[in-house]
Order: structure tokens, then C-alpha cells, then sequence
């Protein structure tokens, strides 16, 4: 994931190492911190949650995800579900709702045109919108990333 994000961001060089190992903009796993956990992967904006299981509980998740952004220091917290036997570039991105419209508001785009562009699907579980979730692929979430950050 970590290896992946870096290059789709253009972060690394021909042989794949980093080009400044000291830039803030990388992608690098985090440190775990216990009890304040930090996430899995900083991804600047974003922390990652990252998962790669059978059976996914993304709202548990999610809730986990924006503890850890908050526990990091970052504005947004995602989950990542590796696609099992796929290319890691497949994987399933997941936003909260709320973390779905800040990042849109930020990019300055309608909510139409952020589905479109990042191919984002909802997905509605129940009437209780803190269980609904948006989704897009790792690809697509890399050229989010760049986006956001080209809008700082």
C-alpha cells in the first residue's frame, strides 16, 4: 500500500526509492503507539486503516480510522480493504460521510462531480447515516490525494 501510494504520487525515482527521504509528502507506515494508536499508514492528509480480511465491518472501522487521524494529528481518517488475490491498486477505499464532504468541500468540487471524478458508490446501511460509507479504489484514491494537495 505504502509502496504503491509513493509511486502513484510520483514520490520515488526509477529504482523505487524515495527521492527525499525527508519530505512530509510521503507515504510511510506509522510507528503503532498502543493505546493511541496513530493508524496504519500516513499518507498526508490521510490516515490509513489499513485492512485485509474476509469478512469487513467497515462502520467499526471507519469509527476506528477517525480516532486514529485525531490520535495522529491529521484532518481525515480512511480505511483501506486489500482486495484479496488483486493488485494492491484495487483495493477498496472507505470514507465516512463526514470525512467524504470535508475532503469535497476542500477540493472545492459538487458532490456530483466528486463521485464522478474518484468514481465514488455509497453505500447505505439502516437509517443511521454514521453506518453509510463512500468507496472508491486505491487508483482513484491516489488521484485524490494529489488533487487535495495541489488545491493546498
Amino acid at each position: 500500500m505504502r509502496d504503491y501510494l509513493n509511486e502513484a504520487l510520483g514520490l520515488v525515482d526509477g529504482s523505487g526509492r524515495v527521492k527525499d527521504v525527508f519530505s512530509a509528502l510521503n507515504v510511510r507506515r506509522a510507528a503503532q503507539e498502543g493505546a493511541r494508536d496513530v493508524g496504519d499508514v500516513h499518507c498526508a492528509p490521510f490516515v490509513l486503516e489499513c485492512k485485509d480480511v474476509k469478512s469487513p465491518a467497515v462502520p467499526m472501522w471507519l469509527r476506528q480510522a477517525h480516532v486514529e487521524a485525531f490520535h495522529a494529528g491529521y484532518p481525515y481518517g480512511v480505511v483501506v480493504h486489500k482486495v484479496r488475490r488483486a493488485n494492491v491498486r484495487l483495493g477498496r477505499v472507505h470514507f465516512g460521510v463526514r470525512t467524504w464532504t470535508r475532503v469535497r468541500t476542500a477540493l472545492g468540487v459538487s458532490a456530483r462531480e466528486m463521485r464522478e471524478r474518484y468514481a465514488f458508490t455509497p453505500a447505505v446501511r439502516g437509517l443511521d447515516s454514521a453506518r453509510w460509507y463512500l468507496t472508491t479504489d486505491l487508483a482513484r484514491f491516489a488521484q485524490l490525494v494529489a488533487d487535495l494537495r495541489a488545491a493546498r
